[in-house]
């Protein structure tokens, strides 16, 4: 099953008097429920079982992140691998917090596949925040940095 699947599922369950879900595809199950809760919170966190190929999985599902200043532009990683902020280690980062950055200029390199495939910023400003940290994986779409547009 699609995560974007699995995240409408999700939404659909917090929206709704639904507290259980359970769905079953090929060697896939997953069961979505909101009656579990953190300790000392009262908010209910949605959980996800799945059962694939007879072994079960439970995994919580991550908030979604704060709403982000809505002055400020993200850089996003365009796909899945490893993060670094320096052409090699030790090296001096391409950025960092309050540096000034110009589109086109290499803002950090990700690793996929043994490949290193450089980072450019699309927006002209300061860097605001480095939101992912040194040889850390990261996610398609995952915000990488806050920048404040000049």
């Amino acid at each position: 099953m699609k995560i974007s699947f699995l995240k409408k599922l999700i939404e659909i369950v917090e929206s709704s008097d639904i507290e259980e879900i359970e769905l079953s595809r090929w060697w896939t199950r997953v069961r979505i429920t909101k009656s579990r809760t953190r300790a000392g919170n009262t908010n209910t966190l949605p959980v996800v079982e799945a059962q694939v190929g007879g072994k079960p999985v439970e995994e919580k599902v991550p908030e979604a992140p704060a709403k982000v200043d809505e002055n400020l532009v993200e850089i996003k990683s365009p796909m899945v691998g490893s993060f670094y902020r320096a052409p090699s280690p030790g090296a001096k980062p391409y950025v960092q917090a309050g540096e000034r950055v110009d589109p086109g200029q290499v803002v950090c390199i990700i690793e996929a596949m043994k490949l290193m495939n450089e980072i450019e910023s699309d927006v002209s400003g300061t860097i605001v925040k480095m939101l992912v940290e040194d040889a850390q994986p990261v996610e398609f779409g995952q915000t990488l940095f806050l920048v404040s547009p000049t």
